[in-house]
């Protein structure tokens, strides 16, 4: 088994960037909307408060604020100096999620929502109508992660999908990616665009047995990795990142310095997002 661990992370090509934005609170309008598949919606947002909407980096997370579900009255902030600022306290229901793509020529915004547990953003994006509204704030800061790597390890479930869609299509010609991605089942999977050498492998929750490991880690233990030196990231239920990275790092001797793992839910909890970084 190749030992990636000894690998120097301190070559300047392949450092990440961390890249800080202005705080903006924007009111859209959803411009249209897709069921892609079964547990899939895509909503195309847009509206003249998108101008100057930036997220250069593929995992990047916007704030979702949801109207109050009673009144249909949007509450947003103002950016203080200090973070936030609620009106009269009043805090709306939110949700972190990757901006999936932001043409700024059109003036769109697409978001994709995983249909899963009946929640606040499930619920919204089901009903979801032309000319409905929605808060988004953010991205705060951008993560951005070199392509210069030997090849790219991509591992997440549905809540992942726009993440990886994002990392594909900014990967170039020449690179190489091994992405598993994690759904329902095969009426669940979708179509990625991208320039690299692409090894994709499916994996359905629906298939797994139950009590077992996380579908995702059994996946990634049948699976072999190309030779060279990589960059792994993982993003899905907390504690099945948690596992597929300590399994890198211990079973397949990655270089803990090039994995960025997290968990983008947590069961039995809500509006969770968990770093497992070093």
């Amino acid at each position: 088994m190749t030992d990636y661990s000894s690998a120097s992370p301190a070559a300047p090509h392949r450092l990440p960037q961390r890249v800080r934005h202005e705080l903006r609170f924007r009111r859209l309008a959803v411009l249209r909307t897709e069921r892609v598949t079964p547990h899939l919606i895509r909503i195309t947002l847009g509206g003249p408060e998108l101008a100057g909407f930036t997220s250069p980096g593929f995992d990047d997370h916007a704030k979702l604020f949801f109207p109050d579900p009673e009144t249909g009255k949007l509450v947003l902030p103002t950016a203080g100096p200090d973070g936030p600022v609620w009106p009269e306290g009043r805090k709306p229901v939110a949700r972190d999620y990757t901006p999936r793509r932001h043409d700024p020529d059109a003036g769109t915004l697409e978001i994709d929502f995983a249909l899963h547990e009946a929640g606040p953003a499930t619920a919204w994006a089901e009903q979801a109508e032309p000319g409905d509204l929605i808060g988004v704030g953010g991205p705060r800061g951008s993560f951005l992660v070199p392509t210069d790597f030997d090849w790219h390890l991509l591992i997440g479930d549905d809540t992942a999908l726009p993440a990886i869609h994002r990392r594909l299509r900014e990967l170039p010609a020449g690179a190489r990616a091994l992405v598993l991605a994690e759904v329902d089942g095969p009426a669940d999977r979708i179509d990625f665009e991208t320039a690299a050498d692409l090894q994709l492998v499916w994996v359905h929750r629906d298939e797994a047995p139950a009590g077992g490991e996380p579908p995702l880690l059994a996946a990634l233990r049948r699976t072999p990795l190309p030779h060279g030196e990589f960059h792994a990231w993982i993003a899905c239920e907390s504690s099945a990142a948690k596992a597929l990275r300590t399994h890198l790092v211990a079973d397949c001797k990655a270089n803990p310095k090039w994995i960025r793992a997290s968990g983008y839910w947590r069961r039995g909890s809500a509006a969770t997002h968990d770093s497992l970084d070093e």
